[in-house]
């Protein structure tokens, strides 16, 4: 039996592990050698440039635009949805205290689930879409509201303003984003023992305490699986910049990011090969941030 074990565990993980070499590692191994080259990606003619693509990456303003734009939102992005996320489905998990029940949510918090949710549903380009009217300075419903309650003099030209079209980018992908993390940290918040809570309560405990004490080191793992994959996110933005912006990047390349940047080189430009290097700078921020993110958060799941 012991003889024909590793047989077995070669031949059922031989074909997966092929599968995956040629799908996934082989792209990452041919992106990396075409950013050595002069490739232009319509043609099979390129040259071997070595270093070049690289050395004219780091003189290029835009590509420091496109990286400053990416880390703000790594930075805010997460924090801002995940914050949200934890404390709406805290709210509707054990943050209510009706009458009759020690540990509920709050009074139609199966409503509220269904609500949050339901941006999940729609496609990020008519997320992208509803919003670029909305943001619209002449007709759009914000400065119609702002209008209604007598501030016609405050009519921001919001996606046409570089100081505020980044942020009306990132107010779209945490409201189109917030709704799954919260249905993500109810699904963990169930599997917490209840008389954890009761516990905290009979002592006194409030809101606050039974949160930081109980919910969030129990929920750590979650919240760290969560923090990885906003980044990730952040680093992507691509489908809301190109449908919601105009202009390469909006205005004043307020709104590019590495991915957008990443397209307009390679498709429009025909610079394959400096887009490819583009793509390993990519690669290279968002291994970073992954290790970052999981070597600062490793902790015990009941530490805090």
């Amino acid at each position: 039996m012991r003889h024909g074990k590793y047989g077995f565990i070669v031949g059922f993980l031989s074909l997966p592990l092929a599968i995956y070499a040629v799908f996934v590692i082989s792209p990452f191994l041919q992106a990396i050698y075409y950013s050595f080259t002069n490739w232009s990606g319509l043609s099979s003619d390129l040259q071997m440039v070595g270093f070049d693509n690289y050395r004219k990456l780091l003189d290029d303003d835009v590509f420091w635009h496109a990286l400053r734009n990416n880390l703000v939102l790594l930075l805010v992005l997460p924090l801002v949805t995940l914050g949200m996320g934890l404390f709406f489905a805290f709210m509707l998990n054990v943050g209510g205290r009706r009458k009759g029940a020690v540990v509920s949510g709050v009074r139609g918090s199966s409503l509220y689930k269904v609500v949050y949710f339901f941006p999940q549903v729609l496609s990020i380009a008519i997320v992208a879409l509803v919003f670029q009217f909305a943001y619209n300075p002449n007709s759009g419903a914000l400065n119609s509201f702002l209008s209604g309650i007598g501030l016609d003099s405050v009519q921001p030209n919001w996606l046409g303003d570089p100081s505020l079209a980044l942020w009306c980018v990132m107010a779209v992908m945490v409201w189109s984003n917030v709704g799954f993390y919260v249905v993500l940290f109810s699904a963990a918040m169930s599997t917490i023992p209840r008389g954890f809570y009761e516990a905290a309560l009979l002592d006194g405990a409030n809101r606050f305490t039974t949160f930081f004490r109980i919910t969030l080191p129990l929920l750590w793992d979650t919240v760290q699986t969560g923090w990885v994959y906003m980044g990730i996110l952040a680093l992507d933005a691509f489908a809301v910049v190109q449908i919601m912006t105009v202009g390469p990047g909006g205005p004043d390349y307020s709104t590019e990011v590495l991915t957008w940047f990443v397209y307009t080189k390679g498709i429009r430009d025909g610079q394959a090969g400096y887009a490819t290097a583009l793509g390993v700078a990519l690669l290279i921020v968002t291994m970073i941030f992954a290790t970052v993110v999981m070597r600062l958060g490793r902790r015990e799941r009941l530490e805090f």
